[in-house]
C-alpha cells in the first residue's frame, strides 16, 4: 500500500479534529480537576497504586471486563451484553487495527491523529492484495460487522427495550439524543465510505460487494468525499455532545476503575472521586427496574439514574429530595454495570443538608462495660463477645435464642450490651451525620477492647456493616450470627433436628450486598428443612421496606415496598420466611401471611437435645 492523497491530507477532516481537540481538551480539564479535589492522602494512594503490581492487573483487568466486554450486564443478560460490548469492544478494535496500519504501511504519518481513523481514503491498494493485507481488510469489516450489529440492537432497544431484558428505561436528553444519533450514524457512514473506496484501497467480505453494487455511481473523488465528510461530521458531533450526555461514561469509566481500585473513597459531593463516578454513569437504567421505589410508577424518578442525572444538571431541590427517599438498599450499586457507588454519592449530599439539630452525648459516661455471661462470671477476657444492638432489643426472640444456641455448644461468651448499651453509630452514617457518630464509635470501641475479646457475634447487620468500615477493631474477627452458628454446625458443636417445613430466605440488603454473606444462612437452613427459591435473591434481593436509610419515605410507600418483597419470597409457597435481620423480621411480620422468623429462632427450636 502506499499514499494516494499528497502530504496525507483533505479538508473533511477539520469536523473530526475540532470534535477531537475539544474532548481531549475537555478531559484534560476535568482530569486535572479531579486530582486537584482529590485529599492528599487518597492523592498519595492513588500514586503508590500505580507501582503496585496487583493493582495495575486489577485496573487492565476490570477496564477490559467493564469498560471493553462489559462481563457484567452479560452475566444479567446476554443479548444486553452483547449490545454493549459489540459496541465497545469493535468500535476499540476498529481503532487499535487502524494504528497498527499505518504503522506498517504508512509508518510516516504515525501520530497525525486523524490519520488510523480515515486510512482507507488516504492510502492506494497496489498489486496483488498479500496475505497481511487480506488479513486486516477481514479484520476491519469484521470489527464493523460488530459493531453495526450492536448498534442494530440499540436502535431496536429504544422501540422494545423489554426483549433485551429492560422493563424500563431512561429518556434522553437533548444532548443525550444528539450524541445517539451521532453514534447511530457513525458507522453506517462508515461502511458506506470505505466501501466506495474499497476498489482503490481494499476491502474485505463486507466492503468489497458494497463497491461492486455501488461502483456504476463511483467515477470519481466528487462521489467518494460525501460519505467520508459525513463520517467526519457524525465523529466531530459526537465528541462535541460526549460531555453534556450519558455517553461522557466512555472516557471516564477507565478513571473510575483505577481511582476505586486505589482505594479511593466519595469524601465530597460532586467532587474529586464523586465527580468521577458521576459522570461515568452511562444511564443503561438498570438501576430503576432494580429499585425496590418501582413498585409505584410515581416513584420512578427516585432511581439513582435519575439522581445522578439530577446532579450533572445541578437541580438542587430534586437531589435533596431523592437523596432523602432513598432507602440505601444498595441494589442499583449491586447491579450498575459500572459500579458507580450512588448509595455514597447520596450520603455526601445528605451531610450537605443544614439541621439545627444538637447531639448530646453525655449519657455515654454512665455505660460501661459490663460483663455477665452465662456460665462464668469470673472470666473476663472471653473468646466470644455477643453486640446484639439495638434493632435487636426490640425483637427479644433474637436474644433469647442466640442465648439458647451459645448455652447449647457450651461457647465462652460475654453480653455486651445485656441492658441497652449503645447504637453502633450506623443510623446517623446513613443519615450524612458521619462526624456525630463518631463519639458513639469511640465509646463503643472502648468498651470492646475493654472486654478482651477475639471475636465479636452480631445480630443485627446494621451494626455488622459499621464495625466493618468505620470502626478500628484491628485483631478482633466481626461475624454475623448466622456465620457463627454455621460455624458450630460445621465443627459439630451444634447438632439440629430435620422437619418437614420449607422455608424461603430473605437477604437482609445490609447482610447480603452491604457484607456479601449469603451462602451461611442457607446452609443453616438446608440443615433444618427444605429451602425453596425467591423471585430474587442474594444481590438481587428486594429490600423488606422497614430500612433506616430512607429520611421522608411515607409508611404507605414502605408498606407497598415490603408488600411486593412479601410477593417474590413467596412466590414458591414455602411455610415459613427466615430472615437475619431484626429490622426485615419486624417489617415482614406485619405483612406476610405466613410465619416469619429470624434464622436464630429457628435454629434455638430445632437444637438436638444431648
Amino acid at each position: 500500500m502506499r499514499e494516494r492523497i499528497l502530504g496525507g491530507y483533505d479538508n473533511f477532516v477539520l469536523p473530526f479534529m475540532i470534535g477531537m481537540v475539544f474532548i481531549i481538551t475537555y478531559l484534560l480539564i476535568g482530569l486535572i480537576r479531579v486530582i486537584i479535589h482529590i485529599p492528599g492522602p487518597d492523592r498519595k494512594k492513588l500514586l503508590l497504586s500505580f507501582v503496585n503490581p496487583s493493582v495495575i492487573y486489577k485496573n487492565i483487568r476490570d477496564i477490559i471486563c467493564d469498560c471493553l466486554i462489559h462481563v457484567k450486564i452479560f452475566k444479567r443478560k446476554a443479548l444486553l451484553g452483547y449490545m454493549h460490548a459489540s459496541i465497545a469492544f469493535g468500535w476499540f478494535m476498529l481503532i487499535v487495527i487502524g494504528h497498527i496500519e499505518v504503522a506498517l504501511y504508512v509508518p510516516q504519518r504515525n501520530g497525525v491523529l486523524y490519520y488510523p481513523v480515515f486510512f482507507r481514503y488516504f492510502v492506494k491498494q497496489e498489486g496483488d492484495i498479500t496475505l497481511r493485507g487480506a488479513f486486516f481488510f477481514f479484520l476491519m469489516d469484521f470489527f464493523l460487522l460488530l459493531v453495526l450489529s450492536g448498534i442494530g440492537l440499540a436502535m431496536y432497544k429504544r422501540v422494545h427495550s423489554i426483549a433485551l431484558g429492560m422493563r424500563r428505561t431512561t429518556k434522553p436528553g437533548f444532548a443525550d439524543r444528539l450524541a445517539l444519533y451521532c453514534l447511530w450514524a457513525i458507522f453506517p457512514l462508515r461502511l458506506l465510505a470505505e466501501s466506495f473506496t474499497a476498489g482503490i484501497s481494499g476491502g474485505s467480505f463486507l466492503t468489497k460487494p458494497m463497491n461492486m453494487l455501488f461502483q456504476n455511481f463511483l467515477s470519481d473523488d466528487m462521489h467518494i468525499l460525501p460519505t467520508w465528510w459525513a463520517y467526519s461530521v457524525a465523529l466531530g458531533l459526537f465528541f462535541i455532545a460526549m460531555p453534556f450526555s450519558r455517553y461522557m461514561h466512555i472516557p471516564t469509566e477507565a478513571l473510575l476503575i483505577v481511582l476505586r481500585n486505589a482505594g479511593l473513597k466519595v469524601t465530597k459531593i460532586r467532587k474529586g472521586f464523586a465527580a468521577a463516578e458521576i459522570y461515568s454513569c452511562s444511564s443503561c437504567g438498570l438501576c430503576i427496574d432494580a429499585c425496590p421505589m418501582n413498585t409505584q410508577k410515581k416513584n420512578l424518578k427516585y432511581s439513582s439514574v435519575y439522581f445522578i442525572r439530577f446532579l450533572r444538571r445541578n437541580r438542587t431541590k430534586k437531589i435533596n429530595k431523592i437523596a432523602e427517599k432513598c432507602l440505601m438498599c444498595g441494589k442499583c450499586v449491586a447491579l450498575c454495570p459500572v459500579g458507580v457507588d450512588s448509595c455514597g454519592i447520596k450520603r455526601a449530599q445528605r451531610t450537605t443538608v443544614y439541621n439545627n439539630l444538637k447531639y448530646d452525648y453525655s449519657y455515654l459516661n454512665s455505660v460501661s462495660h459490663n460483663p455477665s455471661t452465662n456460665t462464668n462470671e469470673e472470666k473476663k477476657s472471653p473468646s466470644v463477645l455477643y453486640f446484639a444492638g439495638c434493632m435487636t432489643h426490640l425483637t427479644p426472640s433474637i436474644i433469647k435464642s442466640m442465648e439458647k444456641i451459645f448455652e447449647s455448644a457450651n461457647v465462652d461468651y460475654q453480653f455486651a450490651d445485656k441492658d441497652g448499651g449503645v447504637c453502633c453509630g450506623r443510623p446517623l452514617i446513613i443519615a450524612g451525620k458521619a462526624d456525630a457518630a463518631k463519639e458513639i464509635i469511640n465509646k463503643n470501641t472502648e468498651l470492646v477492647k475493654a472486654s478482651g475479646c477475639t471475636t465479636i457475634v452480631l445480630s443485627c447487620p446494621i451494626c455488622l456493616k459499621v464495625m466493618q468500615e468505620d470502626y478500628n477493631l484491628k485483631g478482633i474477627n466481626l461475624i454475623h450470627h448466622t456465620q457463627f452458628i454455621n460455624q458450630l454446625i460445621n465443627d459439630n458443636q451444634l447438632k439440629l433436628s430435620k422437619t418437614s417445613d420449607s422455608f424461603v430466605y430473605h437477604d437482609p440488603c445490609e447482610l447480603g450486598r452491604g457484607c456479601k454473606i449469603y451462602d451461611e444462612p442457607r446452609n443453616i437452613i438446608q440443615n433444618i428443612g427444605e429451602l425453596k427459591q425467591a423471585q430474587s435473591e442474594k444481590s438481587e434481593s428486594i429490600c423488606c421496606g422497614g430500612s433506616i436509610g430512607s429520611l421522608s419515605l411515607t409508611y404507605d410507600d414502605r408498606t407497598k415496598i415490603t408488600q411486593n418483597s412479601v410477593n417474590k419470597l413467596l412466590i414458591n409457597n414455602p411455610d415459613k420466611i427466615i430472615t437475619a435481620c431484626p429490622l426485615c423480621l419486624k417489617t415482614f411480620k406485619d405483612q406476610a401471611p405466613v410465619p416469619v422468623e429470624d434464622i436464630a429462632l429457628l435454629v434455638a427450636k430445632n437444637i438436638e437435645v444431648a
